[in-house]
């Protein structure tokens, strides 16, 4: 069963719940698919009414900056004991190397790392527990943290949400025949463009003609 399929029999509350819960979790250090529940349940939110991408949102917010508020203070006490741990259960993920280019980052982006690391998988995991362990101030951290989890949880529900609420309404227009009639003219006009491309390029790759060696043949 997918993770959508699955949030569709539990209660509303629920929903919100556990995606507060798993962010805040995966924002502790410990790699759950975060990004993967917001979607689904952000999904979730525009097919049925019960689900109001609004708390989603909310949630999601609020689970990212409580976990990586929770992540700073583990780091900081304990950070090179976390990142041993993790590189010896993930050592694809998170061996020396990766924590090392990582800490690289932080050192020298500071605050611009907390907030665009929101968006890359690799850093939001390890935002929190990677400032703590560089001691970066508190205050600091917390204002890049919150904006980055609220620009991040925030738009990336409402950017599925509608999306979501387009692709049905669209889909619930046409007929099996007009969508396949659609994907055919994709694909012819994919295949246009690209021909038109190639002969684009051999005409910019053609020789340039020189004029010396012209000259001489017309004499």
């Amino acid at each position: 069963m997918h993770i959508d399929q699955w949030l569709e029999t539990i209660p509303p509350l629920s929903v919100y719940l556990l995606v507060g819960l798993v962010i805040m979790v995966e924002s502790l250090g410990i790699p759950l698919p975060g990004e993967i529940v917001l979607v689904s349940a952000a999904l979730l939110a525009s097919q049925h009414a019960d689900v109001n991408p609004l708390w989603i949102g909310i949630f999601a917010s609020a689970g990212a900056i409580v976990g990586d508020s929770i992540g700073y203070a583990i780091g900081r006490k304990g950070g090179n004991r976390l990142f041993a741990w993790a590189g010896r259960k993930f050592p694809k993920h998170f061996g020396p190397k990766h924590i090392e280019k990582a800490k690289g980052i932080f050192q020298k982006r500071g605050v611009w790392a907390v907030f665009f690391g929101r968006f890359i998988a690799f850093l939001r995991i390890l935002a929190g527990p990677l400032a703590g362990s560089l001691h970066m101030p508190y205050g600091k951290f917390l204002a890049a943290n919150a904006l980055g989890g609220i620009v991040w949880a925030g738009g990336t529900t409402a950017a599925v949400y509608y999306l979501g609420i387009v692709a049905e309404k669209w889909l619930s227009r046409f007929s099996y025949v007009g969508l396949g009639a659609a994907v055919i003219a994709g694909v012819i006009i994919s295949l246009v463009v690209k021909k038109r491309m190639t002969h684009s390029k051999d005409d910019d790759e053609e020789p340039a003609v020189d004029p010396v060696k012209e000259s001489a043949v017309e004499r």
